[in-house]
């Protein structure tokens, strides 16, 4: 099996619909061990519900936003695994009010929890685990198409996802030399959690299935899969890149008919 052996770390399941439990699907399917982190109480019981359908798997607390809790995260890890091949950090948040209307409405406060906890939140947990790696590793994240190209009421989560795609690639960089690749899945819109804090995601989906050239919505297994591509041997000579999983939708240059 592709990770057969492999210790990972999945940083960002809600429930089953969450594209991190996809990817953890899609790893667990090869033989990787792993370890969750749930966020808060609230969250605690559908994760650890979820978990104890993998077995060996185990759930920790930790709100990435917390240099604190990261660190003890790290430390539950290394009692468990005593290393770590791969780090998937599927996480992203802004408050809801900043997912209406337009941009330029945008507060100071919504801005700057949007980048921690959607952008800064990678790096902290990738130093962290960094030390772990001590046979080199694979982090992957998750971004969207709005990091690129104006997406109706996408808004600071637009700017959130460009600086995590720009930290994928200053990461790749840094990290290198330690055979540590660094790199982020571009999926389309799918109704997990936390896209239902952004207004018209229902719409969002329709509209790509419409016109996507596989004319279809993108699935989470889809997702899951290319992230395992990237955390297995499979992908080791690929590090700093944006992989597209959308059907192809970020190649269209005009949407004026499907046909």
């Amino acid at each position: 099996m592709l990770l057969d052996g492999k210790k990972g770390l999945i940083i960002g399941v809600a429930n089953k619909h969450s594209i991190a439990w996809a990817i953890a699907q899609s790893a667990a399917n090869q033989g990787a061990q792993l370890i969750f982190n749930y966020q808060n109480e609230r969250l605690r019981e559908n994760v650890e519900e979820l978990v104890a359908t993998m077995p060996g798997a185990k759930a920790f607390p930790c709100d990435v936003g917390s240099d604190t809790e990261i660190a003890a995260l790290m430390q539950q890890v290394q009692k468990e695994f005593g290393r770590l091949d791969f780090l998937v950090h599927s996480v992203a948040f802004a408050p809801r009010e900043e997912l209406t209307g337009q941009f330029v409405n945008t507060t100071r406060q919504g801005f700057a929890t949007a980048l921690d906890v959607s952008a800064y939140s990678l790096v902290a947990v990738t130093k962290s685990a960094v030390p772990l790696m001590t046979d080199g590793g694979s982090v992957v994240t998750l971004t969207y198409l709005g990091a690129e190209r104006v997406v109706p009421h996408y808004n600071v989560m637009g700017v959130a996802k460009a600086a995590l795609e720009a930290s994928v690639r200053y990461l790749a960089h840094d990290l290198g030399p330690k055979n540590v690749r660094v790199n982020a899945i571009s999926a389309g819109p799918i109704k997990t959690l936390a896209a239902r804090g952004v207004s018209g995601i229902s719409k969002m989906v329709d509209h790509h299935r419409e016109f996507a050239p596989l004319r279809r919505a993108t699935e989470q297994g889809e997702v899951g899969d290319t992230a395992l591509f990237l955390v297995s041997p499979l992908g080791r000579g690929i590090t700093g890149e944006v992989i597209y999983v959308d059907g192809g939708y970020h190649i269209l240059g005009s949407l004026a008919s499907a046909d």
